[in-house]
């Protein structure tokens, strides 16, 4: 078998010379000298999931090599020696968590899934065929690994630092799960596999701050220190010390020769065996490590290698090059060889759990949410009650039936009314708290809410004002797109918070919001409709859900009481016309009161008027047909109302009044009245509709 060929560049006689004291070698472990087999048998892996790389992107003529190339090493060692799964059942809640961070390098995964053959319940393992089907119209092996697709896929990663994120919320949940059930139930690590790309995002420097404030110690990420980018060499934008980066976040940082297999195994063990603090284990690799011509370039991070580039990086690796997607036999038997043991380790948690006489309650945090436990808050019509305070109040009757609820906000905990009043901060000396402090660290906040989600035990949400959501956009498409039911508290929902001024004054938000796939966006008009938002939240399992609520007061209405099966129909009859209908004035939030009284001045000019409440558009659309033209008659005249941008309400009115312009800063009364917020401005609308 012929050796790849060394680095070209002169740094790599070790991994970082400017941290003599944290390089692991296989010198600073004992070798076993017998086992030149499993040497060999790795090398052979390595080179199988190198191989099946670059077959897969030259055949679908797209896609990074590289990576997979120069992390193959990696793989195989966490994957051969150390990662704990059950091949039969890749959603058994005790398993390790492997997050590829850099999912430009998917073929890794899906290379080690389809040797390792995990299967779950519903789902078979990835077969060849899958491999040779990369990126191809409904094939599992997308060009990024999308979670669902197939076994052990853990999460979508896309964008990167993504993935990293996230695993910092999987591992927030090992560690808030073991806290309340103990070490014999939950014991598993977080394995994450990530780039320099990743490591320059900065969502990955705001998830790792945490990770390291909280100790999160089973948490271990690999760095594919390749130092190749897109466009270059990465010293055209990042010179920066990593390592000192995330030791100054209170992480322990190794550094090690990221094709050495015993020395990444010692540097694996020292970071298993730390739990105080997560660790990062900073890989030096080459990218495309065997090519001859292109390893250690940029031209082999996201295209196919070429042919004869194919059959030489072959010919290093001791593959066959006329051979396309080989898988010897003898590397698929290695690597189940501990199959049994791995079943038997799954059977023994089941029978722990089994015997801890908390079966039924483990049940229950890994469940949905039970809405019907929950003793929801009455509001009595009349008062006067923001619904960000009226969600505050719901949130203390939904902690104490859910106990797996948990959540936070993003330093605004008081503002938002997240906090579960007695329930405790999730601090590295207390992790199994109810409340999450996330720090002005937005982005974060919502792809660790991800992570929550994703590992299962945990009713996640997260709270900010609702301007910032732009700050958590790309972690909020992910939740999305995985069907994750993340809940987000978004308050000081419009202008009328005031005197803060444009910056914090939601324009175009919801209508953003609305844009994406699968987000529910909830704006309650009161108290009782944000009740009934935080149902239809819990109750939706295929996504995350918005609510958008109010800082300023608004009145309880006697027609919401038990309003809950309407909200949940997204849009409803608030108020009918006396008389002929001929308008009806369609509202959100908190411009429902303003339709209701713009309502009692048309209807004293004769103009019979509806009043339709509509806090979930997304909700409405699930309706057929009938339903929603018995609520919204297509004949009829109607005019939207919404404090923010009209764009989009031409899809159910005909007129609107809206905020297309930036706010300013002054009190809420002064703003409504220079913005065209007055009952007036509304009947006019009408007015003018009706000719």
């Amino acid at each position: 078998m012929t050796t790849p060929p060394p680095f070209d560049h002169p740094d790599t006689d070790r991994p970082d010379t400017d941290h003599p004291d944290t390089v692991v070698t296989a010198d600073k472990v004992t070798r076993d000298l017998d086992d030149a087999e499993r040497d060999r048998l790795e090398r052979r892996m390595s080179a199988t999931i190198a191989g099946l790389a670059m077959d897969a992107v030259q055949k679908a003529n797209s896609g990074h090599p590289g990576a997979p190339m120069g992390m193959a090493d990696m793989a195989t060692v966490l994957w051969n020696r150390f990662l704990k799964y059950d091949p039969d059942d890749a959603t058994w809640p005790d398993r390790d968590r492997f997050v590829l961070s850099n999912g430009h390098a998917s073929m890794l995964l899906y290379a080690v899934l389809h040797l390792s053959g995990q299967r779950s319940p519903h789902q078979p393992p990835l077969s060849l065929d899958d491999l040779r089907n990369f990126r191809q119209w409904g094939s599992p092996t997308a060009g990024h690994p999308e979670y669902g697709e197939a076994p052990g896929i853990e999460t979508t990663t896309g964008p990167l630092g993504q993935g990293f994120s996230t695993a910092v919320g999987m591992a927030l949940a090992e560690a808030w799960l073991r806290a309340r059930f103990g070490q014999e139930l939950v014991d598993h690590m977080t394995w994450v596999f990530a780039g320099d790309g990743c490591l320059m995002e900065g969502v990955t420097s705001e998830a790792a701050s945490l990770a390291g404030h909280l100790g999160l110690g089973r948490l271990v990420v690999l760095y594919d220190d390749n130092h190749i980018t897109i466009d270059g060499t990465t010293d055209l934008a990042f010179s920066e010390d990593v390592g000192a980066r995330f030791e100054a976040m209170g992480w322990q940082v190794l550094h090690v020769d990221g094709h050495d297999r015993d020395a990444l195994a010692a540097a694996i063990e020292l970071a298993r065996d730390e739990t105080a603090r997560p660790s990062l284990i900073c890989c030096r690799t080459e990218i495309a490590h065997g090519a001859p011509h292109k390893a250690n370039t940029s031209a082999a991070h996201g295209a196919p290698l070429g042919e004869e580039e194919v059959r030489l990086a072959k010919e290093a690796l001791g593959l066959d090059p006329d051979e396309q997607f080989a898988v010897p036999a003898e590397v698929v038997a290695m690597l189940r060889a501990r199959d049994d043991e791995r079943r038997a380790a799954h059977a023994a948690w089941r029978q722990r759990l089994s015997e801890s006489g908390r079966a039924e309650e483990w049940a229950r945090y890994m469940g949905p949410p039970a809405v019907d436990t929950i003793d929801w808050p009455e509001f009595s019509a009349g008062d006067k009650l923001a619904t960000r305070k009226a969600s505050a109040r719901v949130i203390q009757a939904m902690a104490a039936s859910l106990p797996q609820l948990l959540g936070g906000s993003a330093d605004l905990a008081g503002s938002n009314g997240s906090l579960i009043q007695g329930g405790g901060d999730v601090q590295r000396d207390r992790m199994d708290g109810r409340n999450l402090h996330f720090g002005v660290r937005e982005h974060a906040m919502a792809a660790i809410c991800n992570g929550l989600s994703l590992h299962g035990g945990i009713q996640p949400y997260c709270a900010t004002f609702l301007a910032f959501h732009d700050y958590m956009r790309p972690s909020v498409r992910l939740a999305a797109l995985m069907h994750q039911p993340v809940v987000y508290v978004y308050t000081h929902d419009s202008f009328y918070l005031g005197e803060d001024g444009p910056t914090h004054q939601p324009v175009e938000h919801l209508m953003s919001m609305r844009a994406m796939p699968n987000l529910w966006v909830v704006r309650p008009a009161d108290a009782n409709e944000t009740a009934a938002a935080w149902k239809l939240a819990l109750s939706r399992r295929d996504g995350p859900t918005a609510l958008c609520l109010t800082r300023q007061g608004l009145p309880i209405l006697a027609e919401t009481a038990g309003c809950a099966d309407k909200v949940a129909a997204g849009a409803y009859v608030l108020a009918d016309a006396e008389g002929d209908l001929r308008c009806v004035l369609l509202a959100t939030g908190s411009e429902v009161h303003l339709a209701l009284a713009a309502r009692a001045v048309l209807q004293e000019q004769g103009v019979g008027t509806r009043v339709v409440s509509m806090p979930c558009w997304e909700a409405f659309e699930t309706l057929d047909a009938a339903d929603r033209e018995s609520v919204l008659p297509p004949d009829v005249p109607t005019v939207s109302i919404e404090a923010g941008s009209t764009l989009g309400w031409s899809k159910w009115a005909d007129a609107h009044v809206g905020l297309d312009r930036f706010g300013a800063s002054a009190p809420a009364a002064v703003l409504a009245d220079k913005l065209g917020f007055r009952v007036q401005d509304v009947v006019d609308a009408a007015t003018r509709l009706l000719g």
